[in-house]
């Protein structure tokens, strides 16, 4: 990745405590394990991070680490600003003050000649989101693909970094950082996490191959890059789990360790000569053959005409 790029990233994360992580509409296990894999290592050294997705996690997702992070939307942020509501007709309200009595804030209503016109039942609060910063969009080609959950108007001041491989990425944010040679998400996020000197743990290895294995259909897709391989073989150094949940076509084993079928011996349980109505016959059994069934044999015929 670009140095300078790179350089920039860590002024920004020096500079913002809070930082968003952003994961378009229906993501994949790609996307969504690029971006958890972010959000685990932003975490790890102390940051503020916060991953949002306009749509539900599906059952595919759910076994990556750090999944019930993921919300709808940056509101929360003990930086946001406090919105207290009640109804209003014109007239009804003298002036609106406030007083500070034992470490509390008191908002004072002083209601009109015709006193108010709702109760204690009608107020509503509201906590808007405090902007990040800095925010991370992964695996999303355009902004649209956040839907509400990116508010332009909100998050003007913020600085994204854009991070993906997709040819239809359209190249937004301040920073695209665009891999377009590469297979995957998640082998774009490790060599970033890598640049940054960022700890990558085994739950954080264990997400970036899954999300390896998913893009790449187990490795067997054409497009499948060396730097694909690369990674996946540094991920298992570092402790990656590989679960074969993740991998295309219900693949369970590794089709280049898994042993063929070897062909079965016929069985032979019971043999009979000769006919039932003269029981002449000699039964052979597997387990207990007789003791000249090897040795050779004479037979003898008639010669009488």
């Amino acid at each position: 990745m670009d140095n300078l790029m790179i350089e920039k990233i860590r002024e920004l994360m020096a500079k913002n405590e809070s930082i968003g992580i952003g994961v378009g509409k229906n993501p994949g296990v790609d996307e969504m394990a690029g971006a958890l894999s972010l959000y685990l290592a932003l975490s790890g050294v102390g940051k503020k991070a916060t991953v949002i997705c306009p749509t539900e996690p599906i059952v595919e997702l759910s076994s990556l680490v750090g999944i019930n992070k993921v919300g709808k939307s940056f509101d929360g942020d003990v930086t946001g600003d406090l919105t207290v509501s009640f109804p209003y007709k014109e007239g009804e309200i003298e002036k609106i003050s406030y007083t500070l009595e034992e470490g509390k804030l008191n908002i004072l209503v002083k209601a009109g000649e015709n006193g108010l016109n709702f109760n204690e039942k009608d107020v509503e609060y509201k906590t808007s989101a405090g902007a990040p910063g800095l925010i991370f969009v992964v695996g999303t080609p355009r902004l649209s693909d956040l839907g509400t959950a990116f508010d332009m108007e909100n998050l003007k001041d913020s600085k994204v970094v854009n991070i993906d491989y997709k040819s239809e990425n359209q190249g937004f944010g301040d920073i695209p950082l665009l891999g377009k040679s590469a297979s995957s998400v998640c082998e774009l996020m490790a060599n970033f996490l890598s640049s940054l000197d960022l700890t990558m743990d085994i739950d954080i290895a264990s997400n970036l191959l899954a999300g390896i294995v998913d893009a790449t259909d187990n490795f067997q897709s054409l497009t499948t890059s060396s730097l694909a391989f690369e990674t996946a073989a540094n991920l298992l150094k570092k402790g990656a789990v590989r679960q074969a949940k993740y991998a295309k076509k219900d693949v369970i084993e590794d089709s280049f360790f898994t042993p063929k079928a070897q062909p079965q011996t016929p069985s032979f349980s019971k043999i009979t000569i000769g006919t039932e109505e003269k029981k002449e016959g000699i039964t052979l059994d597997e387990n207990n053959p007789p003791d000249d069934w090897l040795a050779p044999k004479i037979y003898k015929g008639s010669t009488n005409i």
